[in-house]
């Protein structure tokens, strides 16, 4: 027979799970912080969709650009757009409102867009650095190997494969229980800030995400690996410096991105999650959901050649289309 007290711990557990919003605690609550990391955030989102949407129309717009490399780039960007556009809008509201609550339906959905857009990156960074190893290191077979139809295909099994997997993730986490405890101590839905809050048991339930993570991020990661690693010994085989030097260049931006997103996505989850160390998860998750973002579009513009060379064309071409509409005006107004 049940004690009065234990009937009593499951009434109050049964009325406690009612939770229908979590709190987004983020950088904390002092006004004068609060302002300035609304200004500095506000300045990254725009520079974030301004360079990412500027690439994606560079490569539509510019014949040049209509390569399997500058395909993937578009598909980067895209990402980049949805990834920041998930997470940066909200994250600003919040800074101008006393309250940061999310509804619970809301946080699912951030966090399942937020997993997608990850786990479709690692395989589309992974694919942009299989293009680059047939382009350095069997460039008389990059021609056909490489090709539009193949170019397709792997960017819609990147695309399928992250939605995929990360919808097991979320729908996982809806089965879960929510009790007491609603404030989550990030800037936005992550995953396991928010598996901490549920009243279930989670340690199984932890190290089917930690395996789940790994089947998302080990295969792409080790394709990423390796292919560059061919590529570096390559490289080195070149005889001359300026042969050497022009390769590298080609794959240098990309080596880059990778290395930062990689970087810091790896140190996040290496170091342990505690309470103290919950400040520096905070930072780092900055660098690969917010910084990164934006750092991709200027990596890219700034030392690719023919980037650049696409914006030169069409700023001139923007300009002569403003020169001539500028003469009609005057040739209209004279005539009048």
């Amino acid at each position: 027979m049940s004690s009065p007290l234990k009937v009593f711990e499951n009434a109050e557990y049964k009325n406690q799970t009612h939770i229908t919003e979590f709190i987004l605690l983020g950088f904390g609550d002092h006004q004068v912080l609060q302002v300035l990391l609304f200004i500095l955030f506000l300045l990254i989102y725009a520079v974030t969709m301004g360079g990412n949407i500027l690439i994606i129309l560079l490569v539509a717009m510019d014949q040049h650009l209509h390569t399997p490399m500058y395909f993937f780039l578009v598909n980067l960007s895209c990402l980049e757009i949805c990834g920041s556009s998930n997470i940066l809008p909200r994250m600003l509201s919040s800074f101008l409102m006393e309250r940061k609550t999310i509804s619970i339906s809301a946080c699912f959905v951030q966090n399942v867009i937020f997993g997608s857009t990850g786990a479709v990156e690692c395989y589309v960074l992974s694919v942009m650095s299989y293009d680059r190893f047939l382009a350095i290191c069997k460039p008389l077979h990059y021609v056909n190997k490489m090709n539009g139809k193949l170019g397709l295909q792997l960017i819609a099994i990147s695309w399928l494969s992250g939605f995929l997997l990360s919808g097991v993730t979320v729908i996982s986490i809806s089965m879960l229980e929510f009790c007491v405890r609603n404030e989550i101590d990030h800037y936005f839905c992550d995953t396991f800030p928010i598996i901490e809050l549920s009243c279930n048991d989670t340690h199984i339930f932890k190290l089917f995400l930690y395996v789940l993570c790994s089947i998302i991020t080990f295969p792409p990661f080790t394709l990423t690996l390796t292919s560059y690693t061919y590529i570096i010994v390559a490289i080195m085989k070149i005889p001359s410096t300026t042969g050497k030097r022009k390769a590298f260049s080609t794959c240098s931006s990309h080596l880059l991105v990778v290395s930062m997103f990689y970087g810091t996505l790896i140190t996040i989850y290496v170091i342990p999650s505690s309470s103290r160390l919950r400040g520096l998860h905070k930072v780092l998750s900055v660098f690969y959901t917010i910084l990164t973002p934006m750092l991709n579009p200027i990596i890219y513009s700034l030392r690719n050649k023919e980037v650049k060379d696409a914006l030169k064309r069409l700023t001139l071409s923007l300009l002569a289309q403003i020169q001539n509409k500028m003469r009609y005006r005057d040739s209209d107004f004279s005539l009048s």
